[in-house]
């Protein structure tokens, strides 16, 4: 059996390679574009959430809307769900506490191995990618970890997949 980290390589190399995550990587996105992101990425975060997390040291949801905020009180527009951020939140809502952990691995590692690269290209401060307890976040996903993920943790990366091409689509 594959590790989850090989299962998966494929679609995150794809995702990685999204041109919305290509411009956001290079600090091309403009606040406004930003914000988009970040209403996507609240939505997740309140799905996930009300799940529960293996780890309250995870929580983005704060960090999150503190970055909206700040681009909001700039004068950036308030955005809309979109579509496809919908339909991966409508999934999320189908699973249990226990079904939801391959996409707490998915979104949340994410920001912690991109996130301190990724706060310096941002147009915001970049709270969301700040965890005031790392460590023990990390360990909280390591620990309950599991390979047979590699099929479910593949499904989140459709969703994220489709949510960064229309981002794409939406901010070009």
């Amino acid at each position: 059996m594959k590790t989850l980290k090989d299962a998966t390589k494929e679609n995150h190399e794809k995702a990685e390679k999204m041109p919305f995550n290509m411009r956001m990587f290079s600090g091309q996105l403009t606040e406004d574009q930003y914000l988009l992101h970040l209403v996507q990425q609240l939505e997740i975060f309140k799905a996930i959430e009300t799940k529960g997390l293996p780890s309250n040291a995870l929580s983005r949801i704060e960090a999150t809307q503190k970055d909206i905020d700040e681009l909001l009180a700039k004068g950036n527009a308030s955005k809309t769900i979109l579509i496809s951020t919908q339909n991966y939140v409508d999934y999320i809502n189908t699973l249990t506490e226990n079904d939801v952990l391959p996409h707490v691995y998915l979104n949340y590692l994410a920001l912690m191995f991109g996130g301190k690269i990724m706060k310096t290209k941002v147009p915001s401060t970049g709270k969301m990618y700040d965890f005031k307890h790392r460590k023990e976040a990390m360990l909280s996903v390591r620990t309950v970890q599991k390979d047979e993920w590699a099929d479910e943790v593949n499904r989140a990366y459709g969703y994220i997949i489709a949510i960064l091409d229309e981002l794409h689509k939406e901010t070009s």
